[in-house]
């Protein structure tokens, strides 16, 4: 009588950890890939803050946060129809004690491009940042209205 003989499985030998780790890692960047918003937030070093546009007649309000930033670290500009926020703050702490020194920094960057709709303007555009949060008003210039053509 002859009894099967069981061979040990091939995938065993052949499994690879470090294969287990890249589909993980590409699993992860699939679900960022859905998710844009939490790529673009958390994946690259410079954050891209959270901003509200809202759109009345005759301006345009964009409202971003940037906690714990100051004025003077703050740049915006207009460009081929967007608006450009860039930000940096930096801390750095230290503490002497007992014989020894602790010093610890941070550095932050802020980042963001916000598309703007037509005929906005930079004349007259007002800026204010308050308590961590940045508001700029940006005007809207008169839409060209057409007059329409009476076909004869």
């Amino acid at each position: 009588m002859k009894l099967p003989i069981k061979r040990p499985s091939r995938d065993v030998y052949s499994w690879d950890p470090f294969d287990e780790i890249r589909r993980m890692q590409e699993h992860m960047e699939q679900m960022l890939r859905t998710f844009p918003a939490l790529e673009n937030r958390y994946v690259s070093e410079t954050l891209s803050p959270l901003t509200d546009v809202a759109e009345e007649d005759n301006r345009v309000i964009v409202t971003t946060d940037l906690p714990g930033t100051d004025r003077e670290n703050v740049e915006l500009s207009l460009r081929d129809n967007f608006l450009v926020i860039s930000a940096a703050k930096g801390k750095e702490e230290e503490t002497e004690k007992e014989g020894y020194l602790r010093k610890e920094r941070s550095f932050m960057r802020y980042y963001r491009e916000i598309p703007l709709p037509e005929g906005v303007t930079e004349e007259g555009a007002t800026a204010q940042l308050k308590n961590g949060v940045l508001t700029v008003t940006l005007p809207k210039t008169k839409p060209v209205t057409g007059r329409r053509i009476q076909i004869e």
